[in-house]
């Protein structure tokens, strides 16, 4: 879509919020049968949390493989716009013709740039990597993964103007750096909008008795996802972040902060998959490596039975069935207490890493006014025919999903939306 054609829009054009599995798959999925789309994330790259995994379950591959596939189907088609750091500031109207103020803050970096990685080598600014959730450092310039798209530095906007970073803009050879570029906004008519703003792990830091405020060894599920992957801040290998050294036993605690009325009152459907697709891979990874999964009860539905029996078959892998009251440190290594739910006795493990398994949480606290949004009360966007807000919901945004259930549900969502397009 040309530059002028995106300041108009169109009762034709579906906006799709959120450049997750669930916004592209939506996103291709209308615009490869002809439909114009304009697909906003608020990062400055597509891929939300599934770039940052290092497999999915049950087969254990990399996410790498799907991205490039549905990176591929965005550059091939006309219909589709990409907008990186760019949020929905407002919604009015209704389907059909719903009016939309889109703000697109500043890359720094234009087309010209080729990744070569000069400007990276020239900058001395270093802040925290929130890619591999501050495991790691980045520069302030940078190119946010391996699988980025688009494919182009950017410049953290806290340090646009900070004189130390002039010596990276001289020294791209390109002429890709503007400095001064300025945010944009855009001021659309659009037919169909369908909400993709996925997920965020719950907040490990208010989980007082479970350890991961007191010893840099407890670890929250996703942070564990960037400590096995080869880009990650290790390089693939477990390491306990207190020491640096290689695990040789390691205990995932279910429900940190799920079916809990002080935390998150819902179970969140793939911790207990997520935890066994990690002991997986440890067990891949460190051969002799004790595994000790700590749960209330597994839940793994349907077709995923057999990767849960899988992995119980598996004599390194240990079960404790018990919510976690207690993680603490003991002689360099953390001890897990657990209550047995049916026999009231107490179950100990002491390992080197302990894994905190954290809910999922809707990102829908930062909609824009006057969005025709309905939450539930636990702030997920509703989907049912009594929310009546027209925006069409799909994937993590509405519920908690694996990948693959995602993709199914914003397939479905994409028709939802088509539907909507051109109504008066």
């Amino acid at each position: 879509m040309a530059a002028a054609e995106l300041e108009r829009g169109s009762p034709r054009t579906m906006l799709v919020v959120g450049g997750g599995i669930a916004g592209i798959t939506a996103a291709v999925e209308a615009a490869e049968v002809g439909h114009e789309v304009i697909l906003v994330e608020k990062r400055p790259y597509l891929g939300g949390r599934v770039a940052q995994f290092y497999h999915y379950f049950p087969k254990l591959c990399p996410p790498t493989c799907g991205l490039e596939i549905n990176f591929r189907r965005i550059k091939q088609n006309e219909n589709i716009t990409v907008l990186t750091q760019a949020e929905i500031e407002s919604i009015s109207g209704g389907p059909g013709a719903y009016q939309v103020t889109i703000k697109q803050q500043p890359r720094f970096v234009n087309e010209r740039c080729t990744a070569c990685g000069e400007c990276e080598k020239a900058c001395d600014i270093e802040v925290d990597d929130e890619y591999n959730y501050g495991l790691a450092k980045r520069k302030a310039v940078y190119l946010p993964h391996k699988m980025a798209f688009p494919y182009r530095y950017v410049v953290d906007a806290r340090y646009a103007a900070d004189p130390r970073m002039q010596a990276a803009a001289d020294a791209c050879q390109y002429d890709a750096f503007d400095l001064q570029e300025q945010p944009r906004t855009y001021q659309l008519t659009v037919g169909a909008v369908v909400y993709a703003t996925g997920w965020k792990p719950y907040d490990a830091t208010r989980l007082d008795r479970l350890g991961y405020n007191d010893s840099p060894d407890v670890i929250s599920n996703v942070e564990m996802e960037r400590l096995a992957a080869p880009d990650g801040p290790t390089a693939g290998k477990v390491l306990r972040p207190s020491d640096g050294k290689e695990i040789g036993s390691i205990a995932f605690v279910q429900c940190a902060g799920s079916r809990d009325e002080n935390h998150l009152p819902y179970c969140s459907a793939v911790c207990c998959l997520a935890s066994m697709k990690q002991a997986s891979y440890v067990r891949e990874l460190y051969p002799e490596a004790d595994i000790h999964i700590f749960y209330i009860d597994i839940r793994s539905p349907g077709r995923l039975e057999d990767f849960y029996n899988r992995v119980k078959a598996d004599a390194k892998v240990h079960w404790h069935r018990g919510k976690v009251g207690k993680v603490a440190p003991r002689n360099g290594r953390l001890v897990v207490e657990a209550e047995d739910t049916l026999t009231g006795t107490i179950s100990t493990a002491e390992t080197d890493l302990v894994v905190l398994a954290t809910g999922m949480v809707p990102e829908t606290d930062g909609l824009p006014a006057g969005a025709p949004v309905a939450l539930d009360e636990n702030g997920f966007v509703r989907t049912d025919d009594a929310a009546g807000a027209g925006v069409v919901g799909t994937g993590t945004c509405t519920q908690p999903l694996e990948v693959s259930c995602t993709i199914q549900d914003a397939t479905g969502a994409a028709l939802k939306g088509i539907l909507q397009l051109g109504k008066e």
